[in-house]
């Protein structure tokens, strides 16, 4: 017997049916190697630390109805517990059989003949095991089962399921999302496109290389680069998970990447105006009449706390009585398909009847004539300027507007102020409102009159 075979029978001896899972026999296998003098022996064993638990079997299937006789030798695979099984093609009498060691019994030539055809589909197995341990593939059960009979995917990549994510969500453009949802998708594809360029070197990765520290240097690259903001840079992070999720959720990926990563926004300044700022445009009288609408529209969404989509949308048929015999607006809100309820205070109600007879209303049976918002913000400029308003206007601040100096700084509870901006969170509503300081003197001035000398009313 050659030297080569005499160490391959002491290996395969040695890891018969569980490939080596430990550093020590690693060793020991390589020691074996060495003192038989031979060097570069195929080194299926040597140059792997595996980090999943893999079993390989030979065992004989008993067929359906099967009552006497050979039966099928198949190999299974398994893989942390999870098993594969594939036929070798071959089959054996079970008597001799043995089952413990997965080969047939017995030293005559059609045994030995077996026993080696046996051990060239263990080797073959480990060496695809060994190949996709080297490229950092993905080993499970099947996976490998699938490398060795030649079925192998496709290998799913970063770009090509984030591309299909974008797809899907193109096409429910108008019935689950809106073009803006997608539009920030597309865009946080291109950065992650351009991330990959930038820290390797290519152009797109296979999923499974989405980790830790991927997500940690593409934030990175944000900031630096791309000169996100810290919010900004935490939305493309979110945007990003919502890929991974769909990841993890088709076992292409084992591990959340997201596990430990916290990131954290930052709280921002929301700009509303103040009382008397609103005052000044509802007193102004404007002659042009695009300002006039676009000023007009922007008073109602202060008076009712809408967003732009949400007022754009809005039809004759949402406006209702509600259970005080006034009328409420009952809409639910584009962006989060929850129900707002708001009742229509009188400047928001004169709003709708100088609209009524408008041809736009009519043909379309919207409430109000709104314009693109890009033009909404653009008049906004316009308007401030003719009012004073040194604020940068732009509509959604109606919307901040509403929540703190129409509702909350006139002593509406927030969790009604909540019901109708449509929130399913309070936290929510707390992050557009701020309590102004004229509001905290003023209630403070009210504790103060309960107070005598030295004495608590």
């Amino acid at each position: 017997m050659s030297n080569s075979v005499s160490i391959f029978k002491a290996k395969t001896a040695l890891t018969r049916n569980t490939i080596v899972t430990d550093i020590e026999d690693v060793q020991r296998v390589n020691i074996l190697i060495a003192n038989d003098g031979i060097i570069n022996f195929v080194s299926l064993l040597i140059l792997i630390v595996m980090r999943t638990n893999v079993n390989l079997l030979f065992y004989l299937k008993k067929p359906k109805n099967y009552k006497t006789g050979i039966m099928p030798i198949y190999l299974r695979f398994t893989v942390d517990g999870q098993r594969s099984e594939v036929a070798t093609g071959r089959e054996y009498d079970p008597a001799r059989w043995n089952s413990k060691s997965g080969r047939s019994i017995g030293t005559k030539e059609d045994t030995r003949a077996l026993n080696n055809y046996l051990d060239t589909l263990q080797a073959r197995a480990l060496e695809y095991h060994r190949l996709m341990t080297i490229h950092d593939e993905m080993i499970t059960a099947e996976s490998l089962r699938n490398r060795f009979t030649g079925k192998v995917e496709k290998a799913r990549t970063i770009v090509t399921v984030f591309e299909d994510h974008n797809q899907k969500m193109k096409s429910l453009v108008g019935q689950e999302f809106e073009k803006s949802t997608l539009q920030r998708y597309v865009t946080c594809l291109m950065h992650v496109k351009d991330f990959m360029e930038w820290q390797f070197n290519i152009s797109d990765l296979p999923i499974i290389k989405i980790n830790f520290a991927f997500l940690n240097d593409f934030e990175y690259y944000l900031r630096s680069v791309r000169k996100c903001g810290n919010n900004s840079a935490i939305k493309y992070i979110k945007n990003f998970g919502k890929i991974v999720r769909i990841c993890i959720g088709n076992g292409w990926l084992t591990v959340d990447p997201y596990i430990n990563y916290k990131p954290k926004t930052q709280n921002v300044h929301r700009v509303a105006l103040t009382k008397e700022e609103v005052n000044a445009l509802a007193e102004k009288q404007i002659t042009i009449e695009r300002l006039k609408l676009v000023k007009d529209i922007f008073l109602f969404s202060c008076y009712t706390g809408l967003a732009y989509v949400d007022v754009r949308k809005l039809k004759r048929s949402e406006i209702i009585k509600g259970i005080d015999g006034e009328n409420w607006i009952y809409t639910n809100r584009q962006k989060t398909d929850t129900l707002s309820r708001i009742p229509l205070l009188p400047p928001a109600l004169a709003i709708i009847q100088a609209y009524q007879e408008h041809p736009q209303c009519l043909a379309d049976d919207f409430l109000l004539p709104v314009m693109s918002n890009q033009k909404m913000n653009a008049y906004l400029k316009e308007i401030s300027g003719l009012c004073g308003i040194t604020k940068n206007l732009t509509f959604h601040i109606a919307r901040h507007t509403f929540a703190t100096t129409v509702t909350l700084n006139n002593g509406v509870p927030i969790e009604s102020v909540a019901k109708m901006m449509g929130h399913t969170s309070i936290k929510t509503t707390q992050i557009y409102a701020k309590v102004m300081d004229h509001k905290i003197s003023s209630d403070m001035q009210r504790l103060r009159e309960k107070f005598t000398v030295g004495q608590f009313q």
